[in-house]
């Protein structure tokens, strides 16, 4: 049997062509113009995140040092690569998922967190559980509370998050030097033309991944028919086969789904889509759930309400 890095070569295959495709259009945005470098280097950007998910489940080595070093310089530069693991693990706690503290990447609050928003506040955030209000200010709002968040963790001496951010920063200037040094490319149009456009992309896969839900099977779903966004969101559209598994790798899920697609879609109780078109067309401009976590009534102190 080859190493098990040589049985990951899709992985390989990928981050290798996700990084010289980057490289080779920011390379030529002088002569191509931001009208097809943008779009098309917001579609890579969204593609490296999705790989920075895949590497860290473990992949495509067993080494996270070396997996960590595939990934290290974070195109989108909005979110450290190591504060999206440490989160992203803990939201894998399947039983706590959508839990408005327990869960580190739900959209829901606690009803007596939402009581105390001011209503502009809560308008906005009504807006932002919307398709179209989440692909459009839904990064914005995300950053806004991710930073807060990351901001008042420092300022208590939390030195694991320090560290993730001076690693991020390490990562950030050589992509920061080639946009502009290389590409001849505004930091500002990179950052409002690919790093945002990308984030939002990734806000339609996350916008109704999860559900709240009285069984923690049923919180994850499917979205069955898109072979574009299958590839460029590494097949966790099938999001429940994935938190089922989720050491395994993004080329092995459709066919793990395939063989008991009954079974998958009665385990998580028919929150399925025949598409993301299907998703669009019903809550493009409808709000999909309330803010404050329908099943959760309690204080931020962990008591009941």
């Amino acid at each position: 049997m080859p190493p098990a890095f040589l049985r990951e070569w899709p992985t390989l295959a990928l981050l290798l062509a996700a990084s010289v495709t980057w490289m080779l259009l920011i390379g030529y945005y002088s002569e191509l113009g931001g009208w097809v470098v943008c779009p098309l280097a917001a579609v890579l950007v969204t593609l490296q995140s999705s790989l920075q998910h895949e590497v860290l489940h473990g992949h495509p080595t067993r080494n996270p040092a070396v997996n960590e070093v595939l990934v290290y310089c974070s195109l989108g530069l909005f979110i450290p690569y190591r504060r999206f693991k440490s989160l992203h693990l803990r939201h894998h706690n399947n039983d706590r998922l959508t839990d408005p503290y327990d869960d580190p990447e739900t959209f829901y609050l606690a009803w007596t967190d939402w009581e105390r928003l001011p209503k502009a506040l809560q308008i906005v955030l009504t807006i932002n559980n919307t398709l179209l209000g989440r692909l459009l200010i839904g990064p914005l709002v995300s950053m806004v509370g991710f930073l807060g968040a990351e901001l008042r963790m420092m300022s208590k001496g939390d030195t694991a998050v320090m560290r993730a951010w001076l690693h991020h920063l390490g990562g950030a200037i050589p992509v920061l030097i080639y946009i502009t040094a290389v590409g001849k490319m505004p930091i500002w149009l990179y950052i409002l033309c690919v790093s945002y456009p990308a984030m939002s992309l990734l806000m339609l896969r996350t916008y109704a991944e999860h559900r709240a839900h009285e069984h923690a099977e049923a919180r994850s779903i499917i979205v069955e028919f898109c072979p574009v966004f299958s590839l460029l969101f590494l097949n966790n559209n099938l999001h429940i086969v994935h938190h089922a598994h989720p050491r395994a790798p993004w080329y092995e899920l459709p066919a793990m789904y395939d063989s008991a697609k009954e079974d998958w879609q009665r385990r998580n109780e028919g929150y399925v889509f025949s598409s993301y078109v299907q998703l669009a067309r019903r809550y493009l401009f409808k709000v999909k759930e309330p803010v404050p976590h329908p099943l959760k009534r309690r204080h931020s102190d962990g008591a009941a309400s």
